[in-house]
């Protein structure tokens, strides 16, 4: 079965995270990635040793793909990398704001080598502006777009406990790249786009930034939810932590009258609504942790599922590695094979993608060969 991406070729200048993230989806669509390294490689191969004696996070990112050691400050490197762009149809870079230019690839050069070429700048604050140069990494921007002020207890900001600030602009930036090539099928000329991390968290940072100009900056409330109650945790007797949702007035009346059994507790007028519950919702927390208090697990998930009400264990990292709904794929890596999460999207009769995870430079001498005939 045919790839979506197949024939397209796409040139990366991308380390860490955020644009290996667009470059691996580019990957598994179908499109051959040449990722150029510097001579010592994506910083990101020392975060650390956790897949099989390698990078969790390269080996996660960069599947799929072609790696070659360019140094762009050298003539005869210069001349592989123009060479490569010729042909290309993406160029994804998240370098620090100027430096392709400093290097003598400005925009309107990359334009001139090949006007049908997509390029996508992955920066911190975008391309311009007054933060444009400082230097952004995942925390700090969750720090510097609020997110970490809404996440976390009362007692302190947190961070999410994932990179979420990368994969956001990484896949924002994916989707913008398929969107120029789509239009470039229409109009036969490329799009320079530029995706910044701040903007991506920002806009994800609506709902709480409404809020906040209507007077009601959301709390820190934990694993509950600020506008939705019940919307939490609620511990077993035996010590499970089970989070239920509700999500309408509707559940809220089968979940009170049918799992709880408080046929009162359904019909008061101040649970009604969701805006009721929310401003009551230390005495319908209260009312329902001494109903979970008094069942096992397995007493109160099997009222849950007879009443189908939205509910989830508080599961552990070690959950999650023997959980019965989790897909894993097997990748190649230089280190031998690392099981890894299933791509999430799933065509009907075709096997995901498990591209090879490359060894620094392993492509260097073939892409050199291919493309400069030497």
């Amino acid at each position: 079965m045919p790839t979506p991406l197949a024939g397209l070729l796409a040139i990366t200048i991308d380390q860490a995270v955020a644009a290996p993230m667009t470059s691996r989806k580019l990957a598994d669509a179908g499109a051959r990635v040449i990722k150029i390294e510097r001579p010592e490689g994506d910083f990101a191969r020392g975060y650390d040793r956790a897949a099989a004696g390698q990078s969790s996070y390269f080996v996660w990112l960069n599947r799929g793909k072609e790696s070659v050691r360019i140094d762009l400050a050298a003539e005869a490197d210069k001349r592989l990398f123009e060479a490569l762009i010729t042909k290309a149809d993406i160029f994804l870079q998240n370098l620090k704001p100027g430096a392709m230019a400093r290097l003598g690839y400005p925009l309107a050069r990359l334009r001139a080598l090949n006007p049908r070429l997509v390029t996508c700048a992955i920066s911190g604050y975008g391309e311009t502006g007054p933060y444009a140069q400082r230097k952004a990494y995942d925390l700090l921007i969750q720090a510097e777009s609020g997110l970490a002020s809404v996440t976390g207890g009362p007692e302190a900001a947190s961070r999410v406990g994932v990179s979420v600030v990368d994969i956001a602009t990484g896949m924002n930036a994916y989707e913008a790249i398929l969107e120029a090539l789509i239009l470039r099928e229409r109009t036969g000329t490329g799009a320079d786009i530029s995706v910044s991390m701040f903007d991506a968290m920002a806009e994800w940072m609506t709902v709480p930034l409404l809020h906040g100009r209507a007077g009601n900056p959301p709390k820190r409330i934990g694993l509950a939810h600020p506008s939705v109650a019940p919307y939490g945790v609620f511990d077993t007797g035996d010590g499970a932590a089970i989070l239920i949702s509700i999500q309408n007035d509707r559940e809220w009346v089968v979940l009170a009258r049918d799992v709880v059994g408080d046929a009162g507790l359904a019909g008061d007028a101040r649970f009604s609504t969701n805006v009721g519950r929310v401003q009551h919702r230390a005495e319908v927390d209260a009312r329902l942790m001494r109903w979970f208090a008094g069942r096992t697990q397995h007493e109160a998930v099997e009222k849950l599922l007879a009443a189908d009400i939205a509910f989830g264990r508080v599961s552990t990292v070690d959950d999650l590695a023997v959980h019965p709904h989790l897909r894993e794929i097997a990748l190649s890596t230089p280190n031998g094979p690392v099981a890894v999460p299933a791509p999430p999207a799933q065509r009907a009769g075709e096997e995901p993608i498990r591209g090879e995870v490359p060894a620094l430079g392993a492509h260097t001498e073939a892409i050199r060969a291919e493309f400069l005939g030497a």
